[in-house]
């Protein structure tokens, strides 16, 4: 398990936790969109941080959840990680 998460595993969390399918490839080339482009909500972007809390046993930043795109939330959550390995 690596210290930090994929534009690939934020697509599988995605799919997981909100159940919308967005291919990664479409995620990073639109990683400056809002979720709300993805039709993530706050509540499926929630549940995102929970499954990563879970995963990793370590709390993510209480602004994880009020990300607005998905670079914004992969460098809060990566840099979140990156300190607490």
């Amino acid at each position: 398990m690596s210290d930090r998460i994929t534009v690939e595993e934020l697509a599988e969390l995605m799919k997981k936790a909100a159940g919308i399918t967005v291919a990664p490839d479409e995620l990073q080339q639109r990683s400056d969109s809002g979720f709300d482009a993805f039709g993530l909500d706050s509540l499926g972007l929630l549940g995102i941080v929970g499954e990563l809390e879970n995963r990793y046993g370590t709390p993510m930043p209480p602004d994880a959840e009020k990300s607005k795109s998905p670079r914004q939330f992969l460098e809060l959550v990566n840099s979140a990680l990156l300190a607490g390995a």
